[in-house]
């Protein structure tokens, strides 16, 4: 096919394809899919090899979020049957992420909900990173707390932080459709603020929230302009008791064809699987792999993921490897140059030279934003104060809300399972 060999060559040299080339990724039939995959793995491998990259989250704060993001499990006015805490103290958020360390991934995730942090809250977050790097010398960590004020990404990474998260999640044109308590431009303020720090910035979006193929390509080639160093791929978990429990719009294929577009749009940059993979892509996650350099091990915020131990099976079977705490994860010419961690040019993801931290072993994570640090749908966009007692489990709700009832018939509800272990309970956690 013309198209793929087209985009294969324009990913290996790191040039835009044209919107149309986008487009036409999506349009691809299922037929093709597989034709499709093998296209974008080229460029996939040749800018990463074989490296998995394994990121875990550790969510810090949950539910009560003022903030009414529709695709979020702990919005305002959810009536999800997610956990709800408070606060976690640095010592219980140490050996959370020791789990997930112990799993074998090499960055940590630190997602807080909320509509941004307060500056107690930055104390809280900077003790927390320090109590996990005392632990873990060589791990990276990348913070998730929503909207940032002026001061506060200077704060965080002069506490150690290595990147900060904060997704765009869908085109600025459809934007208010999906928020209506923040805006597009307040996202993108907030991914500056994290570059100008010398953070590595992590953005990305979800996909299935029934958005057109032309606002798919649109967030993506805003996350180029923008450069972070990851984008996570987030595919809506339609939760019940939340505004979108009926949007079930993917396939795995569709799947496939969305991380493909993003590989072609963004060939060097660090692209996550993120929360909704077992969902959505379900016996399909190996070929995801060709695609993606980079997943979350584990449970997600809200959500239970895939056994861990499924996860480094699954791995390992595709014919990849899962990255170590040494090796670097983006290519040399995106490692730092100059002005250091997160001087980034401004030419876009895929061609930057001289950017972002993200580029060695302490580059930064990739993740959320009102969605939890590339876990999106249960989401955790800052930090405000509030919550419930940590390790409180709530009832499950008595009654399946009637936005589910009228789900689609091959909609599949029973691979959406709320979090119950990990982080702010007395379980074990998933890694």
């Amino acid at each position: 096919m013309d198209l793929l060999n087209t985009l294969v060559d324009k990913g290996l040299r790191r040039e835009l394809p044209t919107r149309d080339e986008a487009l036409a990724v999506l349009a691809t039939s299922d037929d093709d899919v597989l034709d499709v995959v093998a296209a974008a793995g080229k460029v996939r491998r040749h800018w990463f090899g074989r490296r998995v990259k394994l990121n875990y989250l550790v969510n810090l704060k949950s539910g009560l979020c003022p903030e009414d993001c529709s695709y979020c499990s702990q919005r305002l006015g959810s009536t999800a049957g997610i956990l709800k805490y408070s606060w976690l103290k640095p010592d219980e958020a140490s050996r959370a992420a020791a789990a997930g360390l112990a799993g074998g991934a090499k960055r940590v995730c630190l997602v807080a909900s909320g509509r941004g942090p307060t500056d107690r809250d930055v104390d809280r977050v900077s003790d927390t990173i320090k109590a996990i790097k005392d632990q873990n010398e060589n791990v990276e960590v990348c913070a998730c707390l929503g909207l940032l004020s002026d001061g506060q990404a200077e704060r965080l990474r002069a506490a150690g932080a290595d990147a900060y998260n904060h997704n765009l999640n869908t085109s600025e044109g459809t934007y208010g459709e999906i928020t209506t308590t923040h805006t597009y431009a307040d996202r993108v303020d907030t991914v500056q603020k994290a570059h100008a720090a010398g953070l590595s910035a992590c953005s990305g979006l979800i996909a299935g929230m029934g958005e057109s193929d032309e606002d798919l390509v649109d967030v993506v080639y805003a996350l180029r302009e923008l450069d972070p160093d990851s984008v996570p791929v987030n595919f809506l978990i339609p939760f019940e008791g939340t505004p979108l429990a009926k949007e079930w719009n993917l396939t795995p294929q569709r799947c496939l064809r969305i991380l493909a577009m993003v590989r072609f749009v963004c060939p060097d940059v660090e692209v996550r699987i993120a929360g909704g993979r077992e969902v959505h892509l379900r016996t399909l996650q190996p070929l995801a792999l060709h695609l993606a350099n980079s997943i979350f091990l584990g449970d997600y915020l809200t959500s239970e993921g895939q056994a861990g131990k499924a996860d480094l099976e699954m791995i390992a079977d595709a014919g990849f490897e899962v990255e170590n705490a040494g090796e670097v994860t983006l290519p040399e010419h995106r490692a730092p140059s100059g002005g250091g961690c997160g001087s980034h040019a401004q030419d876009g993801c895929g061609s930057h030279d001289g950017a972002g931290c993200g580029s060695h072993a302490q580059d930064g994570c990739g993740s959320h934003d009102g969605a939890g640090c590339g876990s999106h749908a249960e989401v955790g966009c800052g930090s405000h104060e509030g919550g419930g007692v940590c390790g409180s489990v709530p009832a499950a709700p008595a009654e399946v809300p009637a936005a589910v009832a009228e789900a689609p018939a091959d909609a599949r509800t029973d691979l959406v399972s709320v979090r119950r272990r990990g982080a702010g309970t007395d379980l074990a956690p998933n890694a």
